[in-house]
């Protein structure tokens, strides 16, 4: 109650479980939501072994709303490091399309020298600069 639907959804899941918290279901330490975040892993492993797609909808949530749980205990917001994430990638790759020569370069390498590329900028110190 008194949790809005139409709130972002990392920002309601955080939410609900300080509310659950209140009530006192709650993990007493990150180590421990990272045991969860373990065991959702395995499901979702497990559901997409099965190919079933609703399951692997429902593991996907139940792992999003740990992380968002991770990020609570941790006090971070989910929102913000998500952004921040978003953000590094977006770096990344556009430094990964300067070092091929533009995104034609990169449509005519493979998967592995595009990791091989990835790996060298994530790497580079002087690329990670915010």
């Amino acid at each position: 109650d008194g949790i809005p639907i139409g709130m972002a959804e990392l920002q309601r899941a955080v939410k609900l479980q300080k509310r659950a918290r209140k009530a006192g279901f709650d993990w007493s330490s990150p180590k421990l939501v990272m045991d969860k975040f373990d065991e959702e892993l395995a499901e979702m492993r497990d559901a997409m072994d099965r190919r079933d797609h609703d399951a692997i909808e429902d593991e996907l949530g139940d792992i999003l709303f740990v992380a968002a749980n991770l990020a609570r205990k941790l006090d971070i917001d989910p929102a913000t490091a998500l952004r921040r994430s978003n953000a590094k990638f977006e770096r990344r790759f556009r430094l990964m399309e300067e070092a091929a020569g533009g995104q034609d370069g990169l449509e005519t390498m493979d998967l592995e020298a595009m990791e091989a590329l990835w790996q060298r900028i994530k790497n580079d110190k002087a690329c990670n600069d915010k």
